[in-house]
């Protein structure tokens, strides 16, 4: 049975999410300073600092990922080097009753990487794996790695996507910042072939597809990848037979 990020448990925290590319140089600042006004200057340098160094680190752990692969070092760090990825800053207030709400429900990233910053004095972040939810447990300078479904059809499912949920505490307050690494808008999604020789689990798909199937038809679950999957076969079928 796997778990439900729909429950009777509603969330229990406040979001800020914003944009970052590399073909705007300054695109974090500019959103701070329409959205925010000049007060905010200091800290809008320092989160375009943040974004860009998030980037870096991502194109590093890209390559990692394809020689652990077996396939050339570059391949995905080409897809992703001109991506526009998400930046997220979580708050999760204290909580008296935090049996009767969630952080943030189960759930596998849609994006192909996360990198998270979790917050060192009040951990939340749980892994689900060996068929139960497991602490991870936040240590001083290390960040977290998840990857997402986006990551799993790259890989044609040699990796998969890490599920994963946001606890509440009743006394402390947690903070976490999360970067969420996606590749172009019109970047299509296909393993090499050295991963697809024995058959693809999954059709080929642009980024901006299955943004789309998320922001309109799927919140993510459990489950995105493998129902975007079917709707996305359904909606070829509907568009030949028309």
């Amino acid at each position: 049975m796997t778990p439900d990020r729909f429950s009777s448990k509603l969330p229990w925290k406040e979001t800020l999410s914003f944009g970052h590319h590399d073909s705007h140089s300054c695109i974090v600042v500019d959103y701070f300073v329409s959205t925010m006004g000049k007060d905010f200057d200091r800290m809008e340098r320092v989160y375009q600092m943040y974004c860009e160094s998030m980037k870096k680190l991502s194109l590093a752990i890209m390559e990692l990922l394809a020689i652990s692969l077996g396939i050339e070092r570059s391949h995905y760090r080409e897809l992703f080097e001109e991506g526009r990825s998400i930046m997220r800053c979580n708050y999760y207030p204290p909580c008296q009753e935090p049996e009767m709400t969630m952080g943030t429900g189960p759930h596998c990233d849609p994006t192909a990487l996360t990198i998270l910053n979790q917050d060192e004095h009040v951990g939340g972040l749980e892994v689900f794996a060996s068929n139960k939810w497991q602490a991870v447990r936040p240590l001083h300078n290390a960040l977290v790695i998840n990857l997402g479904d986006t990551f799993m059809a790259l890989a044609n499912g040699r990796y998969k996507s890490c599920l994963h949920r946001a606890v509440v505490h009743r006394h402390g307050e947690r903070r976490s910042l999360a970067f969420f690494v996606c590749p172009r808008e019109d970047k299509t999604i296909r393993p090499p072939e050295d991963l697809a020789a024995g058959g693809r689990l999954y059709p080929d798909f642009t980024w901006a597809q299955f943004v789309e199937f998320t922001q309109r038809h799927y919140r993510a679950d459990v489950r995105t990848l493998h129902t975007f999957t079917n709707w996305l076969q359904s909606s070829s079928s509907t568009s030949m037979s028309a």
